[in-house]
């Protein structure tokens, strides 16, 4: 890199640390005044702004629609349902009163003694109470179902451990809350989001991913399968990056939610929901990244292009200006987004250093001498490559080069996990492997304590049951007891 300023931990010293200075380098975030949250900068934000745009085409055309649901959900509420608030009890922010008052000794405010609330408020860490209390009221015969609602909100999990975009005590999130008059067509519903997830990870972020169900003490408290996808960062841990859950009819008996069906007959209603968060953006960073800054899928990046002037006075500069409007507009008619940056007040080569960290897809850079020549430097991120083409026909090169740029991204991230993807058949090999990092492939007894053991003797756990690949049944590494198939097991953030 050009600039001292710009310099990161390399990868190869320190992945976490790595990870850190980028996030902040890059203008993606920073940390806030208060613990565990996080600012999201505005360039950050633009790339969570087309995630965001793309899913959200994606669940309406899937039948979904946007709602909003309050930010508080009642104490009892959450009571209901006894997993599920067994496994958010330790997460939840609590509000307890309702007013401030002036210190009596000018001190500054404290919260008014008197203005107690009734009944306790949760910050929400997940909607299924206050919704599924919310559908009771929407539901009364089979013709009301289905209801495909989504809503794009803020959570608050009150983390100790915290980390930008991986893990914040308030992060932001999409969640599908989904009724339905079958188990059949609740299923249906859970695996077809998580393939609509699975689908926006590859094709969109260029990273590969594993489907999955998750183990019993995996899953998400209250549900009866948790469908997961799971990807594989560079340093070989793993990271969840969508969830959907069949929540069968659990909230619906909690909250008394029946219909009556087609024969008069009362039953509960069935549920799933499903999301994925601003996590993503971690997993966008880890899985492409390097060390001298992000890399950007182009179908993800805010700005896909960029195109620098090299000039050695203001009549050069008004002549490449003149000769790049034209290459802008003719970008922008492909539907690519392009920044002209002749800003004077910085030099090229720390516009080279700035984009490169900021992993822009395609630069662009013109000199008196491209000018002349009628050609333009083209460098691609991904593989910091520099050649010199023609301006004719530029704007259809770039266009095809932004789509190769996108296919090798995902093809490096591709060939990388079968790479780190071991078998083992026994648990001394497992205890070696997992040293290494990556999937490791091993069969399981099935059962609750052997995974535990696993979990606290090697820091792994199952990341899931693959839907796809080799359901070969064996006998468990720990135990010698029969199992059905692999799984996967891995370090994760």
């Amino acid at each position: 890199m050009a600039k001292e300023l710009k310099e990161l931990t390399p990868r190869s010293v320190s992945y976490s640390q790595w990870y850190q200075d980028l996030v902040i380098k890059a203008d993606l975030a920073e940390n806030s005044a208060v613990r565990g949250c996080m600012v999201i900068k505005p360039y950050g934000y633009a790339i969570w702004e087309k995630m965001q745009r793309i899913l959200d085409d994606k669940f309406k055309e899937t039948g979904h629609s946007n709602a909003y649901f309050p930010l508080f959900i009642p104490k009892s509420f959450l009571s209901k349902e006894a997993e599920h608030v067994e496994g958010f009890a330790k997460e939840c922010a609590v509000v307890t009163h309702y007013r401030l008052k002036t210190n009596h000794d000018g001190t500054g405010v404290v919260v008014d003694p008197e203005a107690k609330l009734e009944e306790e408020l949760i910050v929400r860490p997940t909607s299924e109470t206050i919704i599924w209390n919310t559908y009771r009221n929407w539901i009364q015969s089979y013709r009301d179902l289905p209801i495909l609602v989504n809503q794009w909100a803020n959570v608050v999990r009150w983390e100790m451990r915290t980390r930008l975009f991986l893990r914040t005590a308030e992060f932001l999130w999409q969640e599908g809350h989904t009724a339905h008059a079958t188990k059949d067509e609740a299923e249906a519903e859970a695996r077809q989001m998580l393939e609509v997830y699975a689908d926006f990870a590859e094709k969109y972020m260029a990273m590969p991913v594993v489907k999955g169900v998750k183990s019993a003490s995996e899953r998400f408290a209250g549900a009866l399968d948790t469908y997961t996808i799971e990807g594989l960062m560079q340093d070989g841990k793993a990271l969840q990056s969508g969830t959907s859950h069949f929540l069968g009819q659990n909230f619906a008996k909690a909250f008394d939610v029946k219909y009556i069906d087609k024969t008069g007959k009362s039953e509960y209603v069935w549920a799933t929901s499903w999301g994925v968060s601003t996590r993503l953006m971690g997993a966008l960073i880890m899985s492409h990244s390097d060390d001298n800054g992000l890399v950007l899928p182009p179908k993800l990046a805010p700005i896909q292009v960029v195109i620098v002037p090299i000039y050695k006075n203001d009549e050069q500069l008004k002549l490449i200006d003149e000769k790049i409007s034209g290459i802008v507009a003719g970008l922008k008619a492909l539907g690519i987004s392009v920044k002209y940056d002749n800003a004077d007040n910085k030099k090229p080569g720390w516009k080279f250093a700035e984009y490169e960290l900021k992993g822009v897809p395609v630069r662009l850079a013109m000199g008196g001498r491209d000018m002349e020549n009628n050609t333009i430097e083209v460098m691609r991120r991904d593989k910091l490559e520099k050649e010199t083409v023609s301006c004719e026909g530029i704007e259809a090169y770039v266009k095809n080069l932004l789509d190769d740029i996108q296919e090798n991204i995902f093809k490096k991230a591709f060939d990388y996990r079968p790479a780190n993807t071991v078998s083992v058949d026994s648990y001394d090999e497992f205890k070696q492997k997992i040293e290494d990092g990556g999937f490791i492939l091993a069969h399981w007894d099935g059962t609750a304590e052997t995974e535990e053991l696993i979990k606290n003797e090697t820091k792994a756990t199952i990341r899931c049951i693959p839907l796809e690949g080799d359901k070969t049944p064996g006998v468990c590494m720990v135990t010698g007891k029969p199992s059905a198939q692999r799984v996967v097991f891995a370090r994760a953030y």
